[in-house]
């Protein structure tokens, strides 16, 4: 069981940080597919969030709050790409920031979860 959880938790973190990955390269001008760094319910870790943080750990307060942390997330990418497509990329790129700090939260809440759950909760 902890080792389930244990690689639960890691791929969500993986999904987490490709998504930052993705959206750095479009920023920097990559073509990605966009819908996946735009929309939170076709991102990878959205799904995730849906299909495992919200039913299966959703005692815990901080499922509920990583839901919240990662729509803000893709709002705010959402701002960043639309800045680069209308040519900002300069100021876009001085955004990602904004997308650091809330993903350093994501990263907390998911380690938190971790962490209650090998405990427990």
């Amino acid at each position: 069981m902890l080792d389930e959880i244990k690689q639960d938790f890691e791929s969500a973190l993986v999904k987490h940080v490709l998504f930052k990955s993705k959206l750095r390269s479009f920023l920097h001008g990559t073509k990605n597919e966009e819908s996946p760094i735009r929309d939170p319910e076709v991102c990878s870790l959205g799904q995730w969030i849906r299909g495992t943080a919200l039913t299966r750990y959703a005692h815990l307060p901080e499922a509920h709050e990583l839901d919240r942390q990662h729509q803000l997330v893709h709002r705010v990418a959402n701002e960043l790409m639309d800045l680069h497509l209308a040519g900002h990329t300069e100021q876009a790129l001085a955004g990602f920031p904004t997308i650091q700090h809330i993903s350093d939260q994501i990263t907390v809440l998911l380690q938190t979860m971790q962490q209650k759950l090998r405990n427990g909760a």
